[in-house]
């Protein structure tokens, strides 16, 4: 089957892979590493545009059935999930409150992202404001049966005026949640407004300030997601954390090498590219489970230049790559999204992903995938 695509290098005829898509194969979580996939949300196309938009939510909650099919959690309301970027609280909690009943009614795991988006965008607010919209949703969260996630908050980035605020209120946050929490830390290239977080001059004196935290909430804190695309950061930082504190990979860039580990160390997973190579990445963990390395990097090295090219700069718009490839696996009926953010890439950028996807067999539906394909480019 040939395509006619409008690549970087110029337009060309693609000829796609006759190998055919991986197997969904749906199957336990696995063993070795907890995994959850940070998903996206399906926007409501009749309210595209609209002061107040809405989620398709059953498409929304379709996808996170299919992530759940195939073993994986779901990490909900997550930058994913255009939290701050689209995704209010108001939205937030309604798809919270919808998938904390659709775990709970299949024993799913599910972690949901508590933050301070309620709070007015742009100014600095006293920390005790700051403190309340955290625990309000943390209470929310926990009340729909989720664990929490505290999320870094732009909030919180404002008012701090050094490490001490951030220990003051992730200490009062971390003793009032009844189960630990997975601490959440994204670098600037995700979120520019999140530069200096925990009030370190660099990362390197940011991850002292976070060991210093976790080492006196220890038994509070499940884990530590971080997304500096920094694979020596992660790789140091993992090896001086508490025992039985988890470090989750949410490196885009390295996440097959860090998951596999170096022998001694290795990283659980919380990534946004789950959302889009998970049929390869249950496959590849279940691999690893058999203790079977070469499978494993078999079904992931295909799937790192997919990765690597949906999350290049601006890192912060990989989320209409991820909803691309969404739509042209039929899991939803357009490629629309909250705050029009589906222009965020350029159809050059998109034609490639399509290109990269098909070589790791992750269009599911090959002939449904080229037709979409065709129908945007015609579109243009």
């Amino acid at each position: 089957m040939h395509i006619r695509l409008p690549l970087s290098t110029g337009v060309a005829d693609y000829e796609m892979n006759p190998t055919g898509p991986l197997p969904a194969n749906p199957g336990p979580p696995p063993r070795a590493r907890v995994a959850f996939a940070a998903a996206h949300v399906v926007l409501d196309p009749a309210s595209a545009g609209h002061p107040r938009p809405a989620l398709d939510m059953e498409a929304t909650l379709g996808f996170r059935r299919h992530l759940w099919s195939l073993g994986l959690g779901v990490a909900e309301a997550m930058d994913t999930a255009q939290r701050g970027m689209g995704l209010d609280w108001e939205l937030a909690r309604e798809l919270i409150r919808r998938s904390g009943l659709e775990a709970k009614a299949t024993n799913a795991a599910i972690a949901c992202g508590a933050n301070t988006d309620q709070l007015g965008p742009g100014t600095a607010h006293p920390l005790d404001e700051v403190l309340a919209a955290y625990e309000e949703q943390c209470a929310f969260i926990e009340d729909a049966g989720a664990q929490v996630i505290l999320m870094a908050s732009r909030a919180l980035a404002r008012s701090a005026r050094g490490p001490e605020d951030y220990q003051f209120i992730y200490g009062r946050l971390l003793s009032q949640l009844q189960r630990p929490a997975i601490l959440h830390w994204l670098g600037e290239a995700f979120d520019p407004e999140l530069k200096g977080y925990w009030g370190g001059a660099d990362a390197s004196e940011s991850m002292e300030i976070v060991l210093e935290l976790i080492g006196t909430n220890r038994d509070k804190i499940d884990g530590i997601k971080i997304s500096l695309l920094d694979a020596d950061k992660e790789m140091e930082m993992r090896r001086r954390l508490p025992g039985g504190v988890r470090m989750y990979t949410g490196d885009d860039f390295h996440y097959p090498e860090l998951i596999r580990g170096d022998g001694q160390h290795f990283s659980h997973a919380l990534l946004g590219i789950f959302d889009g190579i998970a049929p390869a990445a249950a496959c590849a963990l279940r691999a690893l489970d058999r203790g079977d390395t070469t499978t494993y990097e078999e079904l992931l090295a295909p799937t790192l230049p997919l990765s690597r090219h949906i999350f290049q700069t601006p890192t912060y718009r990989y989320k209409a790559g991820l909803v691309f490839l969404a739509w042209l696996n039929g899991f939803q009926d357009h490629f629309l999204m909250l705050a029009g953010l589906e222009s965020a890439r350029a159809v050059e950028h998109l034609a490639e992903l399509f290109v990269l996807a098909d070589r790791a067999r992750l269009l599911m539906d090959p002939e449904l995938a080229a037709e979409r394909m065709q129908s945007y480019l015609n579109a243009r």
